[in-house]
């Protein structure tokens, strides 16, 4: 039996058995946000401008209809460096590569080469509109226009299987809902709710 914590209101699970979760969350991360709060200070690869990043794969999380496993045990063994430098376009930089496989990976009952495998197929299912690569200046405005515009350009899509998060007043997340066979389905109720902000800062890529 794993640990059980509350964030925010929401369960976590840690050491829970891996393989046992009812739906995947694939959470898109805004490069310019992600850096402005965080990555810069860190000196991520992902926010070197020559990356030219916009939406990039956050991590797909193993979920329960309430709340997510986390550090499940495995028997499954842990990718390389090469097999983490490989992902490193798809999750930003290799080190993000091996947290999420080390947070979230282990959960899904998978070996770390056919979650990363599967992380990428989700990632492709999604088209990320080019409108907002286009942008040139900071804009602020409500969540809701980040989310249409995912809906405009991915006609399987509804409206309670993406949810947009802000942080610090930014647009910071697009995340979709995906059965364990990578069908579009509806958000649980603990991920479904959307930032309501009306004037969140959206910054262009760089």
């Amino acid at each position: 039996m794993g640990v059980m914590m509350l964030t925010a209101g929401m369960a976590v699970a840690e050491g829970d058995p891996a393989g046992e979760f009812d739906y995947y969350v694939m959470d898109l991360s805004w490069s310019p946000t992600w850096c402005a709060l965080e990555g810069d200070r860190r000196g991520s690869p992902q926010c070197d401008p020559k990356a030219d990043n916009g939406w990039i794969l956050h991590g797909l999380w193993p979920q329960y209809e309430s709340g997510w496993p986390s550090y499940c045990p495995t028997s499954a063994r842990n990718p390389s460096r090469s097999d983490t430098r490989a992902g490193a376009d798809l999750f930003g930089s290799s080190g993000n590569a091996w947290h999420q496989w080390n947070k979230h990976g282990r959960c899904t009952g998978l070996q770390a080469d056919d979650y990363y495998s599967l992380a990428r197929e989700a990632y492709e299912r999604v088209t990320r509109p080019a409108l907002l690569r286009k942008l040139k200046d900071p804009v602020r405005l409500p969540a809701s226009v980040i989310e249409q515009a995912f809906l405009e350009d991915n006609s399987q899509l509804s409206p309670d299987q993406i949810t947009i998060t802000c942080n610090s007043g930014r647009i910071q997340e697009a995340r979709f809902c995906f059965t364990r066979d990578l069908e579009l389905r509806r958000c649980g109720q603990d991920v479904i709710r959307d930032c309501r902000a009306r004037d969140a800062l959206f910054d262009p890529i760089r």
